[in-house]
C-alpha cells in the first residue's frame, strides 16, 4: 500500500499563495470581459455615473440594435474579415517555407541569411521611407497596403525554423529524398501535415494581430469604405470623447442633446467591442490543442 507524502507547513503555505494568485489572475482577466457586456446590455447612465461595475442595469439592447442596423460596421466587419483572411494567408505562405529552409542544414548560406533577417528586427526605414514605398508601389488606398508590408515576422520564422529543426527527423528527411522526393514534394507532402501545431499557432498569431490592426489602415487607406473594424471602432471613440468635451457657453436643450448623443456612442463602443471580440474568442478553443504544444515546441530559440 502507498503512502501519501505528508505536506510540510511550508508546502501548504506555497500551494495558498499559488491558489490565491490563480484566483486573483482569473479575476484580473475575467472582469473586464465581463464589464463590457454588462455595458453593452446596461442603461448608459448607469454606466457613466459608474453605478454598473459587475453586473448589467437597464438591461437594453439598442446597441446591439444600432451596431446591426449601421452600415459602416459592417462594412468594416467584412473588410477585417477579408484582410485578416488574405493576410493571414499570406504570412503562412512566407513564413513557414523560410522557417522550413532556414532549418535545414544543408541550405548553403542560411546563417547568412538568418542574420540578415535578425538585423531587420532591429533596424528599419520608419515610418516617412515605409509609407513613401508603398506610395511608389501604388498601393495606397489598396487591401495589400494592409497585408503585404506584414507578410512576415522574423520573430514568428526564427519560433517557426526552431519547430522544424527540433520535430521533424533529419532521417525522414534523408529517406524522402532516397525515395526520389523533390524537396518541393517533400514540403508539401510530409513536413507541413507534420507541422499542425506551428502552423496554428502561427495562424493564430497572424490572425490576431491582422484582426486587432488599425494603425496601417489609417496611414493607408483613404476610402471610408475600405477601412477596418478597428478603425471604424476608432472613429466611435473619437466622436464619442469630441461629445463630451463639447465645451463652450450652450444652452440646456443643446447640453441634453449632446449628453445623449455620448450615451448613445457609449452604448454601441461597447456593443461593437463584444462584437468584434467574438470570432477570436470563438476561433481559439478549436486551436487550443495545437496552440500550448506549438508554443512549447518553439520556445526554446536556436
Amino acid at each position: 500500500m502507498l503512502l501519501g507524502v505528508k505536506e510540510t507547513r511550508r508546502d501548504k503555505l506555497f500551494l495558498a499563495f499559488t491558489y490565491f494568485f490563480v484566483i486573483l489572475a482569473f479575476v484580473v482577466v475575467l472582469y473586464p470581459l465581463l464589464y463590457m457586456i454588462s455595458a453593452s446590455i446596461s442603461d448608459p447612465k448607469y454606466v457613466a455615473s459608474g453605478e454598473m461595475w459587475l453586473w448589467p442595469k437597464g438591461i437594453t439592447f439598442d446597441g446591439y440594435k444600432r451596431v446591426f442596423e449601421n452600415t459602416s460596421i459592417w462594412i468594416g466587419y467584412s473588410n477585417t474579415i477579408l484582410y485578416t483572411l488574405v493576410g493571414t494567408t499570406i504570412n503562412l505562405v512566407v513564413t513557414l517555407p523560410a522557417a522550413y529552409a532556414l532549418s535545414r542544414k544543408d541550405f548553403v548560406g542560411r546563417n547568412f541569411f538568418m542574420g540578415m533577417f535578425m538585423v531587420t528586427m532591429f533596424f528599419s526605414g520608419g515610418l516617412v521611407p515605409s509609407y513613401l514605398l508603398i506610395k511608389s508601389l501604388g498601393m495606397i488606398n489598396s487591401m495589400w497596403a494592409i497585408v503585404i508590408p506584414s507578410a512576415a515576422s522574423i520573430w514568428n520564422i526564427i519560433v517557426s525554423r526552431t519547430f522544424f529543426q527540433g520535430s521533424i527527423p533529419p532521417e525522414l528527411q534523408d529517406a524522402a529524398q532516397v525515395d526520389g522526393c523533390t524537396n518541393m514534394r517533400l514540403f508539401i507532402k510530409i513536413i507541413l501535415p507534420l507541422s499542425m501545431p506551428i502552423i496554428a499557432v502561427m495562424a493564430l498569431f497572424y490572425g490576431v494581430g491582422h484582426w486587432n490592426n488599425y494603425f496601417s489602415a489609417m496611414i493607408y487607406l483613404n476610402d471610408a469604405g475600405k477601412y477596418p473594424l478597428q478603425l471604424v471602432l476608432r472613429q466611435i471613440l473619437v466622436l464619442q470623447e469630441m461629445s463630451a468635451q463639447g465645451g463652450g457657453a450652450i444652452d440646456t436643450s443643446t447640453a441634453a442633446a449632446m449628453n445623449s448623443k455620448a450615451e448613445i456612442a457609449a452604448l454601441v463602443k461597447y456593443a461593437v467591442i463584444i462584437v468584434a471580440t467574438i470570432p477570436v474568442i470563438v476561433i481559439y478553443p478549436f486551436l487550443q490543442r495545437y496552440f500550448v504544444q506549438g508554443v512549447m515546441i518553439g520556445s526554446v530559440k536556436g
